[in-house]
């Protein structure tokens, strides 16, 4: 199984993977879990990190590092990633979540996500809130 964790997941799961829920943890574990995340969450993380904004204390090139030393694989942003953004219904105004979802459908990965709106682009996107359903369980 390919997962491609959004910017919040992989923040999440490399500071604080208590917010995870359990079974994702799990799955994390499995030798056939592929676990991506995006140069697009290292550009986000860069924005926010030199807006300084409140609250926010994580270094891009510390993500990025700590994702690699995790086991995580780095997609890069490709050309077929950006165009794949203009296929996509204007359902969801983030431009990182947009991109965010045509990686995930070109590779085809689920895009596990802590925004439920996205959702609605496709069944390869997973709300971490529905995480539990999607491993079958209740």
């Amino acid at each position: 199984m390919r997962l491609l964790f959004d910017t919040h997941i992989l923040l999440w799961a490399l500071d604080t993977p208590e917010r995870l829920p359990c079974l994702l943890r799990e799955q994390l574990e499995s030798p056939v879990t592929e676990v991506y995340f995006s140069a697009v969450s290292i550009w986000e993380v860069a924005i926010k990190s030199a807006l300084e904004k409140v609250n926010f204390h994580y270094s891009p090139n510390q993500i990025a590092d700590g994702a690699r030393m995790t086991g995580f694989v780095e997609i890069p942003i490709s050309s077929e990633h950006a165009a794949g953004v203009a296929r996509l219904p204007l359902h969801h105004a983030d431009s990182f979540d947009r991109l965010l979802v045509a990686q995930a459908l070109a590779m085809p990965a689920h895009l596990v996500t802590a925004d439920a709106a996205l959702t609605v682009y496709s069944e390869l996107v997973e709300w971490i809130n529905r995480v539990l359903e999607f491993w079958g369980h209740t």
